[in-house]
């Protein structure tokens, strides 16, 4: 049965800040979850303005449509954030959303739902595929997956220094049986890898790390990232809420990438003419203490905030 704790939106005041939206403007919630931060835009759009929320989980999809499918400003769309361009396309709003959120990683709803198996604290099946009707679940990948292979995944996504002790120990334990429930992973992990701090379980890196891989995770957010500025209206705004330091990386370097011109070097000592599409707007920021003591959770949370420029004259 799914979990019926409430959800908090992480950063919202600072997100809808930055993203300074107008009653007219066309906004796009790429990450709905279970709308939190989708309520909030809406309530600052007035009869003309336009939503759009997208979300690979059915259930948000669902949880859309029950509680904002009435509204005729609203449009809900089911897909990959890492598809913006084709949604931006098929509603006709490429170069003309004025803001656009991404809340990346793994939802409140998701973790607090042990049917969807993200969470080691709660037994459930073994999955954590986001959307549970395309890809491999965890347990599909642990059973074919080469040590090497896992070992890496681990000490990639997880940052685990014991990545190759617990990917011997998940081979060695589903050599006996197969690995199908997130309690049976979770013992393995912590069997492997020892004891941890006293506010972190010893599976916490090995599970984001399973979970990344197994819905591409990272790769979504390259995709998302490369297509933010094109769907952007000129002056539009892009705010992106990130949770741990390998989602925080893509998003400074893309935020690099179209902001500064490349680095000179020996071979091209003299960088080529560069146009910036962008730029950045203010530094990272994280929750304040209020917000911290209100949602733990919001604990590792971080925002950064882009402005895609006018394009001048060619």
């Amino acid at each position: 049965m799914a979990s019926n704790s409430q959800h908090v939106p992480v950063l919202l005041g600072p997100a809808l800040e930055a993203l300074m939206i107008e009653p007219d403007d066309r906004v796009v919630d790429a990450t709905y979850g279970r709308g939190g931060h989708s309520r909030a835009m809406l309530d600052r759009l007035g009869p003309q303005g336009r939503l759009v929320v997208i979300d690979q989980d059915p259930e948000a999809i669902e949880h859309a449509r029950s509680t904002l499918s009435g509204d005729e400003r609203v449009t809900i769309w089911q897909g990959n954030f890492a598809e913006l361009g084709r949604m931006a396309d098929e509603l006709g709003l490429r170069g003309r959303i004025d803001a656009l959120l991404m809340d990346v990683g793994v939802s409140s709803p998701q973790l607090d739902t042990p049917e969807r198996g993200f969470s080691f604290r709660d037994d459930g099946p073994l999955d954590m595929r986001m959307n549970p009707a395309r890809g491999e679940s965890a347990a599909d990948w642990l059973a074919r997956a080469e040590e090497a292979e896992i070992a890496r995944v681990i000490y990639e996504y997880g940052e685990e220094k014991f990545s190759r002790r617990i990917a011997r120990s998940i081979v060695m334990a589903r050599a006996e049986q197969p690995i199908e429930r997130t309690a049976q992973l979770a013992a393995i992990v912590a069997r492997a890898a020892g004891p941890s701090p006293a506010d972190r379980h010893p599976a916490t890196r090995t599970f984001q790390a399973i979970r990344i891989h197994v819905n591409d995770e990272l790769g979504a957010l390259d995709s998302a990232l490369e297509q933010a500025v094109d769907v952007l209206a000129p002056g539009g705004r892009l705010a992106v809420i990130s949770f741990h330091s390998l989602e925080d990386r893509r998003v400074k370097q893309a935020f690099k990438r179209l902001c500064s011109a490349p680095p000179a070097s020996r071979r091209l000592p003299v960088a080529p003419d560069f146009k910036p599409r962008a730029r950045t707007i203010g530094k990272l920021i994280r929750p304040a203490e209020a917000e911290l003591l209100a949602n733990p959770r919001a604990r590792s949370s971080r925002l950064r905030v882009l402005e895609k420029l006018a394009e001048g004259p060619a």
